[in-house]
């Protein structure tokens, strides 16, 4: 028989036809499920492999030994829009912070990756610097190099008045800065520069978390700076930020401090031996978290709320050894729940409620089931003293007493309400002091 070409080829395209459809009834449904949607901020879903990268001092992704390294590699992964950044055990010098960035993880092996602020030097400005102005000029230029953190401020210009910035040139005695100064820095008000700075740095970012890094803050080589723009950890409007299993010691300042950061964690850290405060969350930082914590040995207070911290959970905590208070709470600090913590052997009051008015006043807050002992070292002080127009506080089924020996006891009252203090609730709690409650109100 003969065939023809054109009936081959026409019977060969309805077979491959018929195959095809075949194999479409088959094919894998890669269509989205219904739980799919969008991230808030982003057009595509979530993602269940994000970016990685290793730095370490070798056999990692990048190699190091300084802040040079962990800073390339952190914004290498936030160039991706996020993931993690595993740093390798071993001690890293810190010329200047390491920034954070939003949604990115810096990970490192707890108790083992070092990350140590380079010796400091400051010096006196040779020029004011003038509020805005992005440079300074200092009398003697030895131990400021372009790439380093410094700070800059004045008698006149602390707290948030205080510059942070890194160095970006170079021309003589005049260095450019990354930030505008924030406030006229005066010769003749003491004005100075230093290289100091947060070892661990995050501004204006959302989602950042840091995890099993230690923070040595070489606090004998460095000058002190204030914690409402540094600490060994420190946070400024990064909201999210999570810190956790990270250990702070020996910062010329604050151990760890967020200011203006709601909602952030901090959880399973040390702060100790800090100049300064051991974990401070303030200037509005509200619905913080601290968890199973250790402040011990520092400087002033283990934990200070400083202001407008409100709906924030703080328990499980050790706060002992400080050289002031255990915790100190005070200016619009309302609406906290302080609860199970243990607040030893500071020197000073165990809890202490600062004096403010009645609209500035720690109002609403709960203190439950802490432990309050010990507290007082060279001078009498009370477990718990609530002070100024304070109301509606509670204090429920806390033990409050003094274990030492009859000549060392310090902690002499259990509670003591000063005279504008308004409605107290006094619910089982176990109180052994020589005055269990020294109210100072003036009877109604």
């Amino acid at each position: 028989m003969k065939t023809y070409p054109f009936l081959l080829f026409a019977f060969a395209c309805i077979f491959g036809a018929t195959g095809i459809l075949g194999a479409s009834e088959t094919q894998k449904d890669f269509s989205p499920k219904p739980d799919e949607q969008q991230l808030p901020t982003a057009m595509h879903s979530e993602m269940k492999d994000l970016p990685s990268i290793t730095v370490g001092k070798d056999n990692a992704n990048i190699t190091g030994n300084d802040n040079r390294a962990l800073q390339a590699a952190v914004d290498y992964i936030a160039g991706l829009g996020g993931g993690t950044v595993e740093i390798g055990e071993g001690q890293y010098v810190m010329y200047d912070s390491l920034h954070l960035r939003a949604n990115v993880t810096v990970k490192g092996t707890k108790g083992k990756t070092i990350l140590q602020k380079a010796g400091g030097v400051v010096c006196p400005l040779a020029l004011d610097g003038d509020f805005g102005e992005q440079q300074f000029t200092v009398e003697n230029p030895a131990g400021f190099e372009v790439g380093f953190g410094v700070a800059i401020w004045d008698d006149n210009a602390g707290g948030f008045h205080t510059t942070v910035a890194r160095i970006t040139g170079r021309n003589g005695n005049t260095f450019s800065i990354d930030k505008p100064l924030m406030a006229d820095c005066m010769v003749a008000n003491n004005a100075k520069a230093a290289t100091v700075f947060p070892v661990i740095s995050g501004y204006n970012i959302e989602g950042a978390k840091v995890k099993g890094l230690t923070i040595d803050g070489k606090k004998d080589s460095n000058i002190s700076l204030n914690g409402c723009r540094g600490a060994g950890i420190f946070l400024y409007r990064a909201f999210g930020t999570v810190i956790e299993d990270c250990e702070v010691h020996n910062y010329n300042g604050d151990g760890i401090s967020f200011q203006q950061s709601n909602d952030v964690s901090v959880i399973n850290c040390i702060s100790e031996n800090n100049n300064y405060l051991g974990i401070h969350p303030g200037s509005g930082s509200q619905r913080p978290r601290v968890q199973n914590c250790v402040a011990r040995n520092n400087g002033t207070d283990g934990l200070f709320l400083c202001w407008r911290v409100r709906h924030g959970l703080f328990t499980n905590n050790v706060l002992e050894g400080n050289h002031r208070f255990g915790i100190s709470i005070g200016h619009k600090d309302s609406d906290n729940v302080l609860s199970r913590n243990v607040v030893r052997s500071n020197h000073q009051d165990g809890v202490f409620f600062r004096n403010e008015t009645l609209g500035m006043a720690a109002h609403r807050n709960r203190l439950e089931e802490n432990v309050i002992e010990n507290n007082g070292l060279d001078q009498e002080a009370a477990g718990i003293r609530i002070r100024g127009y304070t109301n509606d506080l509670v204090f429920k089924n806390n033990v409050i007493r003094d274990a030492r020996e009859d000549d060392s006891q310090k902690q002499n009252v259990g509670i003591r309400i000063e005279e504008h203090v308004g409605q107290v609730t006094l619910e089982d709690n176990k109180i052994t002091a020589k005055t269990t409650i020294d109210d100072r109100r003036p009877e109604k």
